[in-house]
């Protein structure tokens, strides 16, 4: 059976996450996906360790684990752009391709003769999907923009962290670079809708994606919360702004996550706690009350959980209907057994490491699931095999683009 997108053809300019994200995942659904680095250096991940993927021997190899995190299922070749010939190989392959991904500065690529209104004369069905940190148009187009500033422009980190009277206090950003990540799965979602436009159409389009409207658009919640009372949300720790309790709670042995979300869990919660008047106090009857008196509840549920371990608690709130767990390291987390049921952590053979395991992909579909055809190239492992198949180049004339540093 054929994959989901194994009529795709995707050229890969960008570099680091947002971009290279979006290429995975489109990789995954059956695109093929040509990754386009710099001779000699490649993605800029490459060279992000420690920790770096060790080969066969127990030596590190050039690849951080970084670039793992969002390069498989990809080809890649090594393109010097700058010169007339690299461009000349960037324009043939754009002939053939479906999907441009780029994650340049505005105006970046105009210089080689690779941006939109050059490479859309040349393939009028081409989509070509431009990542930058603040997007085409605006005061701002022209700055680079990284997911750690947009987590601090885009509001983000003014509501992660803990609240002002509390040890620690102080805006935080989050774990991973969610920022990129989001962007990355809006480039998907995009670049899909593009497909499905053109499949009607015949023509293709750009998509302008921006790291701050991202990170804005992805506010949610606190962003209604804000437009709707004109109150900055302000930073609640691991508490939910809207609902209580849900957060985290001290345990015997190290910290429990309970999340009522509705008054019925908090009735059954108190029950299991042999609190269960509680759930009646006009105080904390409702969930509005419950906010408006979120530190005396809190302060009171905490008495209780700490008197007891984690696991006692998860067990006895789960068997209730009451969504808690534990705060898991990432140790845990892979040895968590849903975890394992579910098949989060794959392994695929690597040509220097023997084998590499990497983190699978979530979606799950009944007809066309996802595949794991191939692990994070190393730097310009399929230049050749690509020149010679997709663009029918000669032995001798890679050859010598080799040997000019080209390629």
């Amino acid at each position: 059976m054929s994959h989901a997108l194994s009529h795709v053809t995707v050229l890969d300019l960008s570099r680091v996450l947002a971009g290279p994200w979006a290429g995975q995942v489109l990789g995954d659904l059956g695109a093929q996906v040509i990754k386009i680095e710099r001779p000699g250096l490649g993605d800029d991940t490459r060279g992000w360790g420690p920790p770096f993927l060790r080969d066969m021997h127990g030596n590190d190899s050039a690849d951080a684990a970084y670039y793992l995190c969002a390069n498989r299922n990809k080809k890649s070749v090594t393109v010097d752009f700058t010169t007339a010939e690299g461009q000349a190989i960037i324009r043939d392959l754009a002939r053939k391709s479906d999907v441009v991904l780029e994650n340049f500065k505005v105006g970046g690529l105009k210089a080689y003769g690779l941006d939109y209104e050059s490479l859309r004369s040349i393939n009028p069905r081409l989509i070509y999907c431009s990542i930058t940190g603040f997007g085409q148009t605006g005061p701002y187009a022209a700055r680079a923009g990284y997911d750690l500033l947009m987590q601090a422009m885009g509001g983000l980190m003014s509501i992660t962290g803990r609240p002002d009277d509390e040890a620690g206090a102080g805006p935080q950003k989050a774990g991973v670079a969610v920022t990129d990540i989001l962007t990355g799965l809006y480039a998907c979602i995009g670049i899909l809708a593009a497909l499905a436009h053109r499949e009607r159409s015949g023509v293709g389009q750009r998509i302008d994606l921006s790291l701050l409207d991202v990170q804005v658009s992805c506010l949610a919640n606190q962003a209604m919360n804000y437009l709707v009372s004109g109150a900055a949300p302000r930073r609640t720790g691991n508490a939910h702004p809207n609902l209580v309790p849900y957060q985290d709670f001290p345990t015997s042995d190290g910290y429990i996550i309970i999340a009522a979300g509705n008054d019925a869990q908090f009735a059954r919660l108190c029950a299991v706690m042999d609190v269960a008047a509680l759930a009646n106090d006009p105080l904390y009857q409702t969930n509005q009350q419950r906010v408006l008196n979120r530190r005396t509840l809190i302060d009171t549920l905490s008495a209780i959980t700490v008197t007891r371990p984690t696991a006692h608690w998860a067990a006895a709130l789960e068997s209730v209907g009451v969504p808690a767990g534990p705060i898991n390291d990432l140790k845990a987390v892979f040895e968590d057994p849903q975890v394992q049921a579910r098949e989060m952590r794959i392994n695929l053979p690597h040509p220097i490491a023997g084998t590499v395991s990497l983190v699978a992909n979530p979606l799950r579909l009944s007809q066309t699931p996802v595949t794991y055809r191939s692990a994070p190239p190393p730097l310009g492992a399929q230049t050749r095999e690509v020149l010679a198949e997709l663009l029918a180049m000669s032995s001798a004339a890679i050859d010598a683009l080799h040997a000019k540093g080209i390629i």
